[in-house]
This record gives structure tokens, sequence and C-alpha cells, in this order.
């Protein structure tokens, strides 16, 4: 695979992306390959960076956790940078952080247990050095949330960039 990805690596990252937990088995007959080629295949986009992991997806509010948000935060400057990502790296609350353009430098997407604690979080952060503002926006329900990648954008979008990456649809075949 070195320097490249054809349609039955596309379709493995598709078939992992609807269910994390399929067997090798059930993954190999998906794309018309053997366990061991397929284990082979997931090695390579695992050692490439093109898998990161496998994780597991929990119900955040059946284990207490009511109050979602976005928080949007300003800080003065870049010399702040280092200590505001130690800070936020050590905050459970934050469950994802995205350096950001527009209003404010950063956003974080936070998860606490109910409004009380939210106002001591970001109290917190309030007082981080070079924290000029915070806005917060309070989730109300999440319309959608899609882990899955289908092989078909992503074929489409590495064609449109031109990166070297192939797509031999004679050796998917195989």
């Amino acid at each position: 695979m070195s320097g490249h990805l054809d349609l039955i690596d596309l379709k493995i990252i598709e078939s992992l992306g609807e269910n994390g937990r399929i067997r090798l088995s059930e993954l190999a007959e998906v794309v018309g390959l053997s366990i061991p080629s397929v284990s082979e295949r997931l090695d390579k986009l695992q050692k490439n960076g093109i898998i990161k992991g496998f994780t597991m997806e929990v119900d955040e509010r059946q284990l207490g956790f009511d109050i979602q948000a976005f928080v949007r935060v300003r800080i003065d400057s870049s010399r702040h940078y280092k200590s505001f990502m130690e800070h936020v790296l050590n905050e459970d609350e934050i469950m994802e952080c995205f350096s950001v353009t527009g209003e404010g430098s950063h956003i974080l997407k936070v998860m606490t247990h109910n409004t009380s604690s939210l106002e001591k979080f970001l109290s917190r952060i309030q007082s981080w050095p070079g924290v000029l503002s915070t806005n917060t926006s309070f989730v109300l329900s999440q319309l959608k949330k899609n882990k899955k990648i289908s092989a078909g954008i992503v074929r489409n979008n590495l064609q449109d960039r031109q990166v070297l990456i192939t797509f031999d649809e004679k050796k998917s075949r195989k």
C-alpha cells in the first residue's frame, strides 16, 4: 500500500465506519479478500496513520452528563497559547478543542453534569492567563453524528486534490 489506497482499502474504511467491531471474517467477505489479506491491509492502514484507532461510543446522558455545550474562547495573544493548551489538556470536561478563525481563537466541546458544574467550569476557564472572554452555546439536541466516511466522498476528495493516492479499479477487483 505504500503511497496509495485502492478501492478495497476505501471499502475497508467505509465498513469499519459502519461497524467498528466487524469481525475480520465478515470484513473479508465484504471486500472479497482472504482474512490474512484484510488483516495485512488493516495493519498497513494503521501503520500509515490512516486508521488512528478504534473507539467506543457511549450515551453521555446515561452517565449523568446532561449538559453539552460549545464554548468559544478568546485569548489575547499567541504568547498564552502553550499555557492555554496545557489547561485544556488537564480539564476532563473538555471533550474536544478546535483552533478556529473568526470570533475567538478556540472552540471547546464540553460535557458536564448540570448548569452549576458548567458555571464552575466556565469560572476556571475565565481565570486562565490570557483568556479575554468566553461565549457558551448549549446543545439542545444532536441532529447528526456521522462517524462513517463513505468511500465515494474520500475518492472524490483525494482525486480533486490530486493527492498522490491512486485508485486502481482493476487491482481492487482481485
